[in-house]
């Protein structure tokens, strides 16, 4: 009796250690802004992006999610130089269907605009730094003065061809939630059960 009881309270130990090692690895999906729309923003909040940026720590795994009317607005991942430039031309990436969201699969910063002109220049830019490896911080200066604007900008045929630098993100799959800043633990719990049923079963053994 005192076996099965020092047993089950073990089990009960170990199973409870590994929940909360696995709830490490969960990815989360964040709304863009926790706004109903990526948009310009208004002239009572100018900094909304960057503010939201600040407020969050991402990592590889989660996911931005951005939220737009498609005939009216649009997204696009770019170099650090075309953020601070507000250069539409040659993007990283580019997405238009509205409900766009991007994995993040690598660390470093991050930068995107919208894809219709004159909007980045009214703020509805985002900047996030993504921490992992050696990085610990952003070296990017979000305050600096944009470069002039030089032939380097101007457009090419490689625009055409497709993005002229390598995308660090995965796909964007077909349907995608829209709720603000979604937890995605579909991984870990599978994770989760896949360590702790068989420690369940040995203890009903």
């Amino acid at each position: 009796m005192a076996t099965h009881l020092r047993v089950s309270r073990n089990c009960h130990f170990w199973c409870l250690l590994l929940i909360i090692q696995t709830t490490s690895i969960f990815c989360y999906q964040y709304k863009v802004g926790d706004l109903d729309s990526w948009n310009i923003p208004s002239s009572a909040n100018p900094k909304v992006y960057a503010k939201w940026a600040k407020d969050h720590v991402f990592k590889i795994g989660d996911s931005l999610l951005f939220l737009y009317p498609p005939s009216q607005d649009s997204v696009i991942q770019v170099t650090a130089q075309s953020y601070r430039a507000c250069n539409l031309n040659d993007p990283i990436l580019s997405m238009d269907n509205g409900n766009s969201l991007f994995n993040i699969t690598a660390p470093g910063d991050l930068f995107f605009t919208s894809g219709e002109k004159g909007h980045c220049e009214k703020s509805q830019k985002l900047h996030i730094f993504v921490p992992g490896g050696n990085l610990t911080s952003s070296t990017y200066d979000d305050n600096a003065a944009p470069p002039p604007i030089t032939a380097a900008y101007a457009p090419s045929s490689a625009a055409a061809a497709g993005p002229s630098a390598s995308n660090a993100f995965g796909s964007s799959p077909l349907h995608a939630s829209s709720s603000p800043s979604l937890k995605s633990p579909f991984v870990s719990l599978v994770v989760s059960i896949g360590l702790v049923l068989p420690l369940l079963l040995a203890r009903n053994i």
